[in-house]
């Protein structure tokens, strides 16, 4: 189940906090692996073992160089490109796998744009399960390279995100597999704080004063206010003063609009937009994701498609990480929001990073120019214009 049977809202996961306060210390978390798993104690497993492939901890980097261009002393990125299948899904995917044996499934399924197909088909190998993902027939080739190594059943619709998603939601009143998305949402949703957990941990148990996250259904930026304020709530952190800004293209940026447009509707869009991994027109926690930009004194930023081409390489050529789209739409996203003066210069500013570049290098692909020269040193010293 996913939605409330009477007021249709998301089903949550509830936790004893009074209790869980009690046994739960700083500690006691630093005992853990250097994994998500490390805070199993606040997430909705009770099986003995966990499906694990490495998840998590992922580096929290001071970004000094890309902060010198964007004007801001206090900039760090959350680089969850090093996650085993190369994006923050596996956090998710790590708990709703490890819930869907806990329910004796043996088949899992998902409809998505590439990463959460390609972090299903890998926990589903590790569980020994099968495993079904959806994608749209438009997938970018590498994507769907990184999906199919893990020899999932692998099935391209026609159509977009939400097109697959709706069939999905028909296949799932059919057969009794475990959606990660669908009937194993809540527990799918609980994997994704694990990223607020390990930005305030590593900053020496502080929450941060701004959080920039790309948005597709926005629940991954619902999900990181939810962990602070979690943190905040059993006295491992002092008071969130964080302010959440959410990134969308503009191609595809139905938050954004309503947002500006002073709404908590989210109207759905047909997305436009090179930026398919976040290309979602219909966002389940659009409402929610409102909701945290507003109460957190936070907002919503879009960039176009070519901002977001240019935040990737500015990421890449700052700092050294080649991050997908949907990073160049985070950075290019904080570099307007800095020009602005709305994140101000010294606050304390984590731009969350969620997936790899690799499998979609064909959008910069023009930035291979190589200089060609023959096996002398006479050739490369005409060529590159240097003295041998």
């Amino acid at each position: 189940m996913r939605v409330c049977d009477f007021c249709l809202s998301p089903v949550e996961v509830n936790y004893d906090y009074k209790a869980m306060a009690g046994v739960l210390s700083r500690e006691k978390i630093a005992e853990g692996p250097f994994t998500m798993w490390r805070y199993r104690s606040l997430l909705p497993v009770e099986g003995k073992e966990e499906i694990d492939i490495g998840t998590g901890f992922t580096p929290l980097l001071k970004a000094d160089n890309l902060g010198r261009e964007l004007g801001l002393d206090e900039f760090y990125i959350k680089n969850d490109c090093l996650n085993p299948t190369y994006s923050f899904k596996d956090r998710a995917v790590a708990v709703a796998v490890t819930k869907a044996r806990e329910f004796g499934f043996d088949t899992v399924a998902c409809a998505s744009t590439g990463n959460l197909a390609a972090s299903v088909a890998a926990h589903a190998a590790k569980a020994n399960m099968k495993a079904y993902v959806f994608v749209p027939a438009n997938v970018e080739p590498g994507k769907l390279v990184g999906v199919a190594i893990y020899k999932p059943n692998l099935v391209t619709v026609d159509g977009s995100y939400d097109d697959v998603n709706r069939l999905c939601a028909e296949l799932a009143q059919r057969y009794n597999w475990g959606f990660i998305n669908i009937n194993l949402r809540p527990y799918y949703a609980e994997g994704s704080k694990t990223l607020g957990f390990e930005v305030a941990e590593q900053l020496g148990w502080r929450p941060p004063d701004c959080v920039v996250v790309p948005a597709a259904s926005g629940l991954l930026f619902t999900r990181i206010w939810k962990g602070l304020q979690e943190l905040a709530m059993l006295k491992l952190i002092g008071p969130v003063n964080t302010h959440m800004y959410l990134t969308q293209a503009t191609g595809s940026s139905p938050i954004v609009n309503a947002f500006d447009a002073g709404s908590l509707h989210v109207h759905p869009v047909l997305p436009n937009t090179m930026v398919t991994s976040i290309a979602i027109g219909n966002p389940a926690d659009g409402y929610y994701a409102l909701m945290v930009a507003r109460q957190s004194g936070g907002g919503a930023q879009a960039v176009t498609d070519e901002e977001a081409i240019e935040g990737m390489k500015l990421l890449a050529q700052t700092e050294g990480i080649f991050a997908e789209a949907a990073g160049g739409v985070v950075i290019a996203g904080v570099k307007k929001l800095a020009a602005a003066g709305i994140i101000k210069r010294g606050q304390l500013t984590v731009a969350c990073i969620t997936g790899a570049g690799p499998r979609t290098q064909e959008i910069v692909s023009d930035v291979v120019r190589p200089f060609h020269v023959k096996p002398n040193l006479e050739s490369f010293s005409e060529v590159l214009g240097v003295q041998v």
